[in-house]
C-alpha cells in the first residue's frame, strides 16, 4: 500500500481482532512495521519481579534497571543517521507528552498511562511504515487521547504512515478513519446491549446471607494522615489526607502520572513506604503487627498492571482461584469446594465456558473478564478495580458495570474504583476523590 491511511480493526472481545492482526503482521513481515499491543511491559524478563517487587521497592533497583531517556535515545539512533526532521520528530513527541520531566525515571516506576505514552515515542522514533495499535486509547487521561487525536492523522498525513487500530468499542472508532474492517459483523456489534439478567442479579444479592461485617459503620476502612510519598526528588503524593468508610463507594481519579496505583499500592500493603506514614487499614496501624496477608484476605483487586505481570499459561479457572490465595498465580492447588466457588463467579461473568482455556490463549478482554472473576471470588469486604473496564467492549462493560452495582448493596462491602471515563463509573460511586499530579 502506498501513500497514507488510517484503518480500524473493529470487533468484540474474543472475536478474533488479535488473531487477525497476528495474521496481518506475518504478511507484513518487516522491521518497518512496529506493533503496540495492550499486554505491553516493562520489560520482558522481569515483569514478574517488577509487579511484585520492584514497582514499589525502588531501594532495591540496580544500575543495570533501564531509565526512560536511556531506552528513548537508544531507539531515537536505531535508525540511521541524525536528522533535522527526527530531531523535530523527538521534540513533538516529548512536548505532546510531557516526557521532558520524566526522562531519568525508572521504566518500571511509570504509571499505566505513563508506559503507553512511552511505548508510543518509542515505537515512533522507529519512523515505521506500518503502526499496528492494540486499543491505543485505553489507559490515558481525556487531555492524552485528545492529543492522539490530533497526532494519528497528522503524523499518518506528514510521514506517509498507514496505522491500523484494533477497537473493542464503536465509542474508541474515530471520525477520521478512511477504513473499517468488521471482525464482528457490523449489525451484531451494533445490536442492542444486554443488561445483567435478573437471575444473576439475585444470585449475586443472595450473598448478603452469608456476609459479614467486621466493623462498624463509623470506624474507617482506610485512613490517610498527611500521608507523602517521595521517589528520588520527585514527589507522587503530598500531605493526603482520605477516610473511606465501611459501604462507600469512592471513585479515584487524577491525570497520568498522578499517583493513583501508587495510592492503591499502600492500600494493599504492597508498598513498604506505608510503614513511613500514618496509615490505617480496617482500623489498624500499619506496622503494628499484622501480616501484609493479613490485609490481602479482605482485598480483592484488579489492575492494568496486574494484567501485564500475570504471565501464567495455566487454565482460566487456575487464575480466578489464585484470587482465593491472594497471589499472581496459584501455588496451591484449589480444592472441589473452592473450584466450584470459582466457577459461580466465572458464570456470573459469562465466561465459565473460558474455564479450561489456558490464560495467555485468551483475548486481552477475555483475560480482563477472567481477572475481574477473581478479584471478586472471595466477595472481599473491600474491592479495589484500577480501570476494570480497561480493553472491555460494550456488552462487557455494562455487564461489568452491571455487577459492580450490584455487589455494592451487599452489606459491608467497600469500592474503590479508578477510571479516566466519567461515563464507567456504576451509580453506586457517590463519593470522588481527584488527584493532582504534582511536578
Amino acid at each position: 500500500m502506498e501513500g497514507s491511511k488510517i484503518i480500524a480493526i473493529v470487533g468484540r472481545n474474543g472475536s478474533g481482532k488479535t488473531a487477525y492482526v497476528e495474521q496481518l503482521r506475518k504478511q507484513m513481515a518487516s522491521s518497518r512495521v512496529r506493533y503496540i499491543a495492550f499486554c505491553d511491559t516493562y520489560g520482558a524478563a522481569t515483569d514478574r519481579v517488577y509487579y511484585l517487587q520492584l514497582r514499589w521497592n525502588q531501594h532495591d533497583i540496580d544500575n543495570e534497571t533501564p531509565r526512560v531517556g536511556d531506552i528513548l535515545q537508544k531507539a531515537y539512533h536505531l535508525t540511521g543517521e541524525d536528522t533535522a526532521v527526527r530531531r523535530e520528530l523527538l521534540r513533538k513527541l516529548y512536548a505532546l507528552f510531557g516526557f521532558e520531566s520524566l526522562l531519568d525515571k525508572y521504566v518500571i516506576s511509570l504509571s499505566s498511562g505513563e508506559l503507553r505514552k512511552f511505548q508510543l515515542i518509542k515505537t515512533l522514533l522507529a519512523q515505521p511504515e506500518t503502526l499496528i495499535l492494540d486499543n491505543p486509547f485505553i489507559g490515558l487521561d481525556a487531555e492524552t487521547r485528545q492529543q492522539l487525536n490530533q497526532l494519528f492523522p497528522l503524523l499518518a498525513r506528514e510521514q506517509h504512515l498507514i496505522i491500523y487500530m484494533a477497537i473493542a468499542r464503536e465509542e474508541n472508532i474515530p471520525d477520521y478513519v478512511d477504513e473499517i474492517i468488521w471482525i464482528t459483523p457490523e449489525s451484531e456489534f451494533r445490536a442492542p446491549l444486554q443488561h445483567l439478567d435478573e437471575h444473576r442479579h439475585q444470585a449475586i444479592l443472595s450473598l448478603a446471607n452469608t456476609s459479614e461485617q467486621h466493623i462498624g459503620n463509623d470506624e474507617g476502612v482506610v485512613s490517610f494522615n498527611q500521608v507523602s510519598i517521595r521517589y528520588d526528588n520527585r514527589t507522587i503524593l503530598k500531605d493526603l489526607d482520605w477516610v473511606i468508610r465501611q459501604g462507600e463507594c469512592w471513585a479515584l481519579s487524577g491525570p497520568n502520572g498522578s499517583g493513583k496505583s501508587t495510592l492503591l499500592s499502600l492500600i494493599c500493603a504492597d508498598n513498604p513506604q506505608a510503614y513511613a506514614n500514618d496509615i490505617r487499614l480496617f482500623g489498624k496501624q500499619r506496622g503494628s503487627g499484622e501480616s501484609i496477608w493479613d490485609i490481602k484476605r479482605a482485598i480483592g483487586y484488579v489492575s492494568p498492571e496486574m494484567h501485564r505481570a500475570y504471565q501464567h499459561n495455566i487454565p482460566a479457572l487456575q487464575v480466578v482461584a489464585s484470587g482465593l490465595k491472594d497471589t499472581v498465580g496459584l501455588y496451591t492447588r484449589a480444592n472441589e469446594s473452592e473450584c466450584e466457588q470459582c466457577r459461580w463467579w466465572m458464570n456470573i461473568f459469562g465466561i465459565e465456558d473460558l474455564a479450561d482455556r489456558p490464560f495467555l490463549t485468551l483475548s486481552s478482554g477475555e483475560q480482563r473478564m477472567v481477572l475481574l472473576a477473581r478479584a471478586f471470588v472471595k466477595a472481599p469486604r473491600l474491592l479495589i478495580l484500577d480501570e476494570p473496564l480497561h480493553g472491555l467492549d460494550s456488552q462487557n462493560r455494562l455487564l461489568v458495570k452491571d455487577i459492580i452495582q450490584t455487589y455494592s448493596q451487599l452489606p459491608g462491602k467497600t469500592l474503590i474504583m479508578v477510571t479516566h471515563y466519567e461515563e464507567e463509573l456504576p451509580a453506586c460511586f457517590t463519593h470522588k476523590k481527584q488527584l493532582i499530579k504534582h511536578i
